[in-house]
């Protein structure tokens, strides 16, 4: 898995990197198939705007935006909403195999 952040209007600090690379780790538990995963942090005035883009296998990409004042909290909430959207995936291609009986 490749891990990219990159930053606009603004200067990635180590920390940054470190926080976004760590809560990124994570999205594996919730799919296994995941080849790259892009976070772009965009400062416009006083907020943050937050992208998290997870390319996977044999699917269009999965994307989540987030503006926040709060950086880290930015990160947070992109990343619940990509740890769903990748958590439904899972369970849709889990579920198709297995038709339920009546």
């Amino acid at each position: 898995m490749e891990f990219k952040i990159s930053g606009r209007h603004l200067d990635i600090t180590p920390a940054i990197h470190e926080y976004a690379h760590k809560k990124t780790e994570r999205l594996h538990r919730y799919y296994d198939r995941i080849q790259e995963i892009s976070v772009v942090i965009d400062q416009h005035d006083r907020e943050f705007e937050v992208e998290v883009i997870v390319d996977v296998e044999h699917h269009d990409p999965f994307v989540a935006k987030r503006a926040n004042i709060d950086l880290y909290a930015g990160i947070d909430v992109t990343m619940d909403r990509i740890e769903r959207q990748l958590h439904d995936h899972k369970e849709k291609h889990r579920n198709r195999k297995h038709p339920k009986a009546n």
